[in-house]
């Protein structure tokens, strides 16, 4: 396979140099791409260092099998025609074409056949915090539609790249040292403290964030499930955490819940809570999984649930599963393994 990364200087950028080596990725030819600023730099993979290209509309793509995106939706948007033009599949994992209806919107272990409707030649990465929920939400659904969500995000500041992480960093000394912490990222002071909001506020009160939940589940399940999230900023470094109350239309057992967590593709039970074993962040960061726990009956709906889910938004939240839609292209889709 031939493959482009763009925006490879970014903290998902990065993440997917390390996934690609990680998962054993076929690559025959590794084009590197960013802003002028990054023009010029070099990154070694597997051994062999490679020169990052300006990024222009005049970049030839031709040759390039897939292109992962992730320098932003406004690079997405100005660039997407140089980039699909001579036939490259943009996997993109910016926020610019989530919603088009002519772009698929992929989890490959909810919808993966979607990708193979790609009109534009363009498929969609969704939203880190709704990736790791659906994971979790589609084995339940399979055993009864899920009428409703509730759900609280605990983000952690690398959702804000890696000066989100930094700046945590920053305050923490700061703080520790009796000095007045530094606030430039987010609204306001994260270390010791929640922020109970993520994105930017829309006409209904909800942030964008909290909206992108809203919407993608239902593109990416096919599904008229209502989702209300309140997504919080939490002074953790990486991988993001959720509780989640479900409601389905019929009243499902704990055990054949447990059941069908085990079984599917992507999640993993840890789930003792008299031992003290459950999901974590600290435990979650760097790993391939969505790991889910504390699952237990809503004691406020007889035909609800709630659990806890854990999971790495660089990772699971963003380059593993535009990797993931790669290998599930090669594997299902005849252009790529003919």
């Amino acid at each position: 396979m031939n493959i482009a990364i763009v925006g490879v200087s970014g903290a998902v950028g990065q993440e997917f140099l390390r996934v690609l080596d990680e998962q054993n990725f076929p690559i025959d030819n590794l084009r590197l791409f960013g802003s002028k600023r990054s023009a010029g730099s070099a990154y070694t993979f597997r051994g062999k260092s490679y020169t990052v290209e300006e990024l222009t509309e005049e970049s030839d793509f031709s040759g390039v099998d897939i292109a992962f995106t992730s320098a932003g939706a406004s690079t997405s948007k100005q660039y997407a025609e140089t980039i699909t033009r001579h036939g490259t599949v943009m996997i993109d994992n910016s926020s610019a074409f989530r919603m088009d209806s002519d772009v698929p919107l992929v989890v490959p272990e909810v919808n993966g056949a979607d990708a193979l409707v790609r009109p534009r030649n363009i498929i969609g990465n969704p939203n880190c915090t709704t990736i790791q929920m659906v994971v979790a939400l589609a084995p339940i659904d399979r055993l009864s539609h899920i009428r409703s969500v509730h759900v609280a995000t605990y983000q952690a500041a690398s959702g804000a790249g890696a000066s989100g992480m930094e700046e945590l960093k920053t305050q923490t000394v700061e703080l520790t040292q009796g000095k007045e912490p530094t606030v430039k990222k987010f609204q306001a002071q994260l270390a010791f403290n929640l922020i109970p909001q993520v994105d930017v506020f829309t006409e209904n009160d909800y942030t964008k964030e909290e909206m992108k939940m809203y919407n993608e589940t239902q593109k990416i399940m096919h599904s008229d499930i209502r989702v209300s999230a309140t997504c919080v900023r939490v002074p953790v470094m990486r991988a993001h955490s959720e509780a989640i109350w479900v409601s389905t239309e019929k009243e499902l057992s704990l055990e054949e819940v447990r059941e069908a967590f085990e079984k599917a593709e992507g999640l993993v039970v840890v789930d003792d809570p008299a031992n003290g074993k459950y999901p974590m962040p600290l435990a979650a960061a760097g790993a391939d999984p969505v790991y889910v726990g504390r699952l237990r009956k809503d004691l406020a709906d007889p035909n609800g649930l709630t659990f806890w889910v854990v999971g790495d938004q660089i990772k699971k939240g963003a380059a593993l599963n535009a990797v993931q839609i790669a290998q599930w292209l090669i594997k299902n889709d005849k252009t790529f393994n003919s």
